[in-house]
């Protein structure tokens, strides 16, 4: 990336990063660039607006007036020159270019890599960049066209997240399930009532407060949580080793270890979640393919 005295995409986009994230080493690991590489488009991007952009400070950096002024902008720009890319591929007779997808970890467990393979293999031409993180992330970064295609979780338990203005596609209609060790009592069934969990002992997700931590099933009465894990692999080893039961996203159960066994619950109190696929209004080609994708993948973890 060399800096030229002119107002550059590449400059917004890193411009917009730091902006988010609010460092340049941030967003340099963000957008697989050296961090003298950022500098060196902030340089070229005050060069050609004739003013400061960013503060730095000892905690990260803040945005000057100029700064503030460009951010305004930038999402326009950079979602109008994305909306301009898809018509023009749309013009073609396959879809190729590049597609950036966001989703909840539940969702990348197996889900979305379950449809990048799909896509592969129906649209070699389509680059795909995926994007892990929480949903109230998600939504914002859809919404600043940072991300073309997001996957989250809605329904019961879940907060009622704004999604005016955006496309919502039912992907998946799978609710949550219990892991537990293959040496529990309920290990060899596939299925049991509710009342089978009242005394059991629960591991639950810790984390930001941006996005609901999964915990003990969520019509229990006082459950007892006996730790409090942030990650997947953590929460599986302990329910592997016996330590404790704990939730899991249907949409996921295929990437339980070796020692858990996935189990579904039967709740009248319980009225479930669903897995969607958001896109800005009137998506392009590509983006119809993700979600085809998407929904094709549902259909091979929905599969006996």
């Amino acid at each position: 990336m060399e800096p030229v005295d002119e107002v550059t995409l590449e400059g917004l986009r890193v411009c917009r990063e730091i902006a988010l994230l609010g460092s340049f080493s941030a967003a340099a690991r963000s957008l697989g660039y050296s961090q003298p590489a950022i500098s060196r488009q902030v340089a070229a991007m005050e060069s050609a607006v004739g003013q400061q952009l960013f503060i730095r400070e000892v905690r990260g950096v803040n945005l000057t007036a100029a700064g503030s002024v460009l951010l305004e902008h930038a999402p326009r720009i950079l979602g109008d020159v994305a909306d301009l890319q898809r018509n023009l591929e749309s013009l073609g007779d396959s879809v190729t270019g590049r597609v950036s997808v966001g989703a909840f970890p539940a969702a990348m467990a197996v889900l979305v890599p379950l449809a990048v393979a799909h896509l592969g293999g129906e649209h070699p031409g389509l680059r795909v960049a995926l994007t892990e993180a929480a949903t109230p992330a998600l939504l914002r970064d859809l919404r600043t066209a940072r991300l073309d295609v997001v996957v989250i979780g809605v329904g019961a338990g879940l907060p009622d997240y704004d999604l005016e203005g955006l496309r919502s596609h039912r992907v998946y209609a799978g609710d949550l399930c219990v892991a537990v060790s293959r040496h529990h009592r309920l290990a060899a069934s596939a299925e049991v009532d509710v009342r089978e969990l009242l005394d059991e002992s629960w591991i639950a997700g810790t984390g930001s407060t941006a996005e609901p931590q999964f915990g003990a099933w969520p019509t229990l009465p006082d459950p007892v949580i006996r730790y409090r894990l942030r990650g997947w692999p953590a929460r599986l080893g302990m329910v592997a080793a016996g330590l404790g039961i704990c939730l899991l996203p249907e949409l996921a159960a295929r990437s339980v270890p070796a020692g858990v066994a996935v189990i579904r619950v039967r709740d009248a109190g319980w009225s479930g979640r669903a897995t969607l696929a958001l896109t800005r209004e009137d998506p392009a080609p590509s983006l119809t393919a993700v979600v085809a994708a998407l929904r094709a993948a549902a259909g091979d973890i929905a599969a006996p």
